[in-house]
């Protein structure tokens, strides 16, 4: 393979593990979002209160997004000393953004839950931090793996 080519796409696993986290991030917080915005509807055409903390369902998945930023620090100071991990840093990154679209999905069944029968708030935050574990290992993994974890 030519080397200016490989030179080109050096950069990719720096980018690739924030962009990817962060668009898992955004595809999570969206599919909770709209589900707290559909629970608040039915609480308000049934004059229940709407529960505020449905906010956390939504929030839950941004955390990967910071994940992601965390790996990309760590790949840019390997960058600086000629070390470039690109497929790694494109895979974790997709890793930790299908961990926090599940958690988004998972958050949107427990804001339907949680509006419908008010009850489950810590059953339903277990559910999510076991989705969020699965961004954690990928963070923590790699980070071994490149060598910034001792």
């Amino acid at each position: 393979m030519d080397a200016n080519l490989l030179t080109q796409f050096k950069d990719l696993g720096i980018a690739g593990s924030l962009a990817f986290s962060a668009m898992g991030s955004a595809l999570g917080a969206g599919a909770a979002g709209m589900a707290a915005v559909g629970s608040w509807k039915k609480c308000f055409a049934q004059n229940k209160n709407a529960p505020f903390i449905l906010t956390v369902f939504v929030g839950a998945p941004l955390s990967q997004t910071i994940y992601g930023m965390i790996v990309m620090n760590a790949f840019v100071e390997l960058a600086k000393k000629g070390q470039f991990m690109a497929g790694a840093g494109i895979l974790c990154g997709m890793a930790m953004g299908m961990s926090a679209w599940m958690q988004g999905k998972a958050g949107a069944a427990a804001s339907d839950a949680m509006a419908e029968t008010g009850k489950g708030f810590g059953n339903y935050l277990i559910v999510l931090g076991i989705i969020e574990t699965v961004a954690l290992f990928v963070m923590v993994f790699i980070l071994m793996a490149a060598g910034k974890l001792s």
